[in-house]
């Protein structure tokens, strides 16, 4: 049992890096997934439908576009924009009970759509893909929660779930995120207080060190008033400084609110 929890922690852990430096294909750019109920007509749509929204922001690298009322055509209509999709069951393995039909099953839902046509209605927008290659973020994150302060490292002993969730927050929006590794962090004893210490040129060879082409560096703290996370991020790009913080969020809501924001500003949209 240790040996089989052993190899699962060890195949989480190499998902978790190669998500996180993974350069984003062309493709993968028109791909995304929703979750959906069963694969009946009517889930499926509505799938198809957050599918759109989700892709014509991660193209465009403009937020803003999220709940915006001018996609509601386009939505009524996602499934003309469709290429191809497939379902993956979130219960694989998992006998169905007497209960509970196939169609009450979570799946998740891939869709992958015409690129030409999803260029087209960004211009029906007054909006362009974000082109190709984007640049390349170094995340320096010093993490303190309720038993221990650490800076998130690449192959580090800590941070698993954060590591996974960043990586996901970075595909939702096709942007390539770096962590540092744990011998760099240790051969420039970098710590928790010492990186929240960090002036922005040493920020910077950091994350050149890291591969990055730029640093965005934070910390996210455990805040038992607030029963959630207070994250707070400084980055610069092309001479201009932006911050941003939230309090009393999950680490996947911090981590999903400073890839929009920094996306905005790559993407030349403003943050």
């Amino acid at each position: 049992m240790r040996c089989l929890a052993a190899c699962r922690y060890v195949l989480a852990l190499a998902i978790a890096f190669a998500a996180l430096g993974k350069s984003a294909a062309a493709d993968d750019l028109y791909r995304t997934q929703a979750i959906v109920t069963g694969q009946g007509a009517a889930e499926r749509a509505r799938g198809f439908a957050l599918c759109l929204e989700a892709v014509l922001v991660k193209v465009s690298g403009e937020p803003r576009l999220i709940d915006d009322p001018r996609l509601v055509p386009l939505k009524e209509k996602a499934a003309s924009f469709v290429a191809g999709f497939d379902y993956r069951d979130r219960m694989q393995g998992i006998p169905v009970h007497d209960e509970q039909g196939t169609r009450d099953r979570p799946f998740d839902l891939t869709v992958t759509f015409d690129p030409w046509k999803i260029d087209a209605a960004l211009r029906s927008l007054a909006l362009a893909p974000w082109p190709e290659p984007r640049p390349r973020l170094a995340v320096l994150l010093g993490v303190r929660d309720a038993t221990a302060a650490y800076v998130l490292a690449e192959d580090g002993e800590r941070g698993l779930g954060q590591r996974q969730s960043l990586a996901a927050a970075a595909a939702r929006r096709g942007l390539v995120l770096l962590l540092p590794q744990a011998a760099v962090l240790s051969a420039r004893h970098v710590t928790y207080r010492r990186l929240a210490a960090m002036g922005s040129s040493r920020r910077r060879a950091l994350a050149r060190e890291s591969g990055g082409e730029a640093a965005l560096a934070g910390t996210l703290v455990w805040t038992e008033a607030a029963l959630g996370w207070t994250a707070r991020w400084h980055f610069s790009w092309r001479g201009r400084a932006y911050r941003w913080h939230l309090r009393g969020v999950s680490f996947d809501d911090a981590f999903r609110h400073v890839v929009d924001r920094a996306v905005a500003v790559l993407s030349g949209h403003g943050a």
